[in-house]
């Protein structure tokens, strides 16, 4: 069948590969690099014949892996990490290509071999990164940030290595030829911003107007690979392309629906890609070489790690970001597989050569995923061997106690602050971001700062005195060693943090963490209430099954004794009590009355609770309590209950009834 049967024995061993990858717990990259060393030409089997068609076809999928990128990713992203990106990964490819050199001179191999060895191992995986950091859900983390911003300026190098490497001896000869390729890719980029700018909302307009998907979905895959084939007619590589139509698309009103269409087919086209790169692996040449092979794999390891880890963290990143980009950046990427092509095509480089840089890469890519798994685990025992040095901690009134602790001002942690001073009650925030700091500062908010996993600056904001301790961090392994050492410091207080995953939710129950927040978990439950509540389902029938929900994900933190099953059941049930809020107009019979006067209790059921006047909440109002116009009340009850304090609150007709229910 062609080119056909060749996708069907592809996608099977995939599905196949996949499934296996799924039962072990391994990422589907390995299962989909599995199948492809199955399937290749270098294994017993059924064989793939039309393997340059199949390579073609996972170049699709490269591009539409930077395409989506540009889409999820804009550039006001990779601002705050613009100079370890720019120059910290110059440097890196600068010494990362030494190091490559020194290696091929050390095998054996001639100059023109170990220089092209170097240039090879410079460029780390985009795709395998990408997909690993998905998978983690770690994209949207610092560490993630910074990867992405190396790995985006490590493609664009790709274009000065191809016009370059081939022509080593006649270096000088080439420079005028990267000049011309440079004005050519700013020709390029800059005519790009202007179609974006005046030519792409306007087309995406038009074609949205037609309310057809399909056209839209067309139109979408066309500008993505449409603006690559035009980049690679400019003699630019065709992923980047991809890239800049997917940049200048994510700021149009459409970016959110193109990304959401364009995704299975991105990840039918990154299998092909993944099986295209196991096809490559022989088997054989890993068994020849396996010590050569074995060789570089750990020298890509140690020394590449250290690089790009050392560079990290010479740019001023902290805590476990330099371990992560160093574990997460040392294998061999994509993209040279295509300089190693150019390389045996000018001969500068042996099939001997060759088939040992792809059985390095193939390698590399494998351990990515195991070895960016193994980060919070080898950065706890690292911190635990080498505690970081702090900052004398400052800025918390002494004497603080029964407090609460915030662990992170970023989003999260910053409204938690607004709320907590708003009711006027005593909290302490720590932070490792100078700019956040300074920013609470000016709010006169007592902050320290440092690393919210160090034991000096956790006794410095009261930890061992503190009534609540709350992390609104996004790192999974700060907010372990955090944990921690808050339980060395106060066995007892209640721990509350934000969860990335159902994993880290395991891992904080492990850790006797009192609740976990799972951001998006909490959105989706909100948007299911607000959709239930407009169906007309009642709101106890809501919050059973929102709670039900909560129940089976948050599980992990309610197992343990019958007593921490009992408070977590209490807390549970509470979350049932409603709360309804209903103003006090002018010329309600309740305005001018204390609320002992109004008889609520008997006459209605309801129980007030709270009372919301201008800008202060009156918690647990007493009866001599006067309601004022203007006010709102918050009462519980059941539904009627709550009805017939409306109707009181309205409309004083109802006498003395008695209160529904009772």
């Amino acid at each position: 069948m062609g080119l056909a049967g060749d996708i069907a024995l592809i996608v099977l061993a995939a599905f196949a590969g996949g499934v296996v990858a799924r039962r072990l717990g391994v990422p589907l990259i390995l299962g989909y690099m599995l199948a492809g060393v199955l399937v290749g030409p270098h294994t017993a089997g059924p064989t793939v014949a039309e393997r340059e068609q199949i390579e073609l076809l996972a170049d699709i999928g490269v591009a539409l892996l930077l395409f989506a990128l540009g889409l999820d990713f804009p550039l006001h992203k990779l601002a705050p990490v613009r100079r370890v990106a720019l120059l910290g990964t110059t440097l890196q490819i600068a010494l990362t290509g030494a190091l490559g050199y020194g290696a091929g001179r050390l095998l054996g191999w001639d100059w023109r071999e170990a220089a092209w060895l170097g240039a090879l191992v410079s460029l780390s995986s985009t795709m395998v990164v990408l997909k690993t950091l998905t998978d983690l859900g770690l994209r949207d983390a610092l560490a993630g940030r910074v990867m992405v911003g190396v790995l985006l300026v490590q493609d664009l190098a790709v274009v000065p290595l191809m016009i370059l490497m081939p022509a080593l001896e006649d270096v000088d000869g080439k420079v005028s030829a990267l000049g011309v390729a440079a004005l050519r890719a700013g020709l390029f980029v800059g005519g790009m911003v202007l179609f974006g700018t005046r030519v792409f909302p306007w087309l995406m307009r038009r074609i949205a107007g037609w309310n057809s998907r399909e056209l839209f979905l067309l139109s979408v895959v066309a500008l993505g690979l449409g603006v690559g084939y035009a980049t690679y007619l400019f003699g630019l590589p065709f992923a980047f392309g991809a890239f800049v139509a997917g940049v200048l698309l994510s700021g149009s009103d459409y970016s959110y629906q193109a990304l959401h269409d364009v995704t299975p087919l991105r990840d039918v086209f990154a299998m092909l890609f993944f099986v295209s790169v196991g096809m490559l692996l022989d088997p054989a040449v890993l068994a020849r070489n396996a010590a050569t092979v074995a060789f570089l794999v750990g020298l890509l390891l140690v020394g590449k790690g250290l690089i790009l880890g050392g560079l990290t963290r010479a740019f001023g990143y902290r805590n476990a970001v330099p371990l992560a980009v160093g574990l997460g950046l040392f294998q061999v990427g994509e993209f040279s597989f295509v300089l190693a092509r150019v390389g045996t095509a000018s001969g500068a480089l042996s099939p001997e050569a060759y088939a040992t840089v792809l059985a390095t890469a193939v390698s590399t890519m494998a351990l990515t995923p195991v070895a960016m798994r193994l980060t919070p685990a080898l950065y706890a025992r690292w911190r635990a061997r080498f505690p970081a040095p702090q900052a004398e901690p400052r800025g918390v009134p002494a004497g603080l106690r029964d407090h609460v602790v915030i662990l992170g001002y970023g989003r999260l942690g910053r409204f938690v602050a607004q709320v907590l001073r708003r009711l006027g009650h005593p909290f302490a925030v720590v932070d490792l971001d100078p700019a956040r700091v300074a920013e609470a500062q000016a709010a006169g908010i007592p902050v320290i700062y440092g690393d919210a996993a160090a034991e000096p600056v956790l006794e410095a904001a009261g930890v061992g005195a503190a009534r609540l301790v709350l992390l609104a961090l996004p790192d999974p392994v700060t907010v372990r060693l955090a944990v921690e050492r808050t339980r060395r410091l106060n066995p007892g207080v209640h721990i509350v943090a934000r969860a990335a995953g159902v994993e880290q939710i395991e891992e904080l129950g492990r850790l006797g963490v009192y609740e976990a927040v799972q951001p998006e978990l909490e959105a989706g439950l909100e948007l299911a209430h607000q959709a239930l509540a407009h169906l007309g389902v009642g709101a106890e029938e809501i919050l059973r099954f929102t709670e039900a929900v909560r129940r089976e994900l948050y599980a992990p933190l309610t197992v343990g004794a019958a007593d921490d099953r009992l408070l977590a059941q209490l807390r549970r049930r509470a979350r049932l009590i409603e709360v309804e809020w209903i103003p006090i107009p002018e010329g309600s019979p309740l305005a001018g009355r204390s609320i002992g006067e109004c008889r609520v209790r008997q006459r209605t059921g309801a129980s007030v609770v709270a009372v919301l006047r201008a800008d202060s909440v009156l918690a647990n109002p007493g009866p001599r309590l006067v309601l004022r116009p203007g006010d709102t009340v918050g009462v519980i009850g059941t539904a009627d209950q709550r009805a017939a304090f409306r109707q009181l609150a309205l409309d004083d007709t109802s006498g003395e009834r008695e209160a529904p229910g009772s």
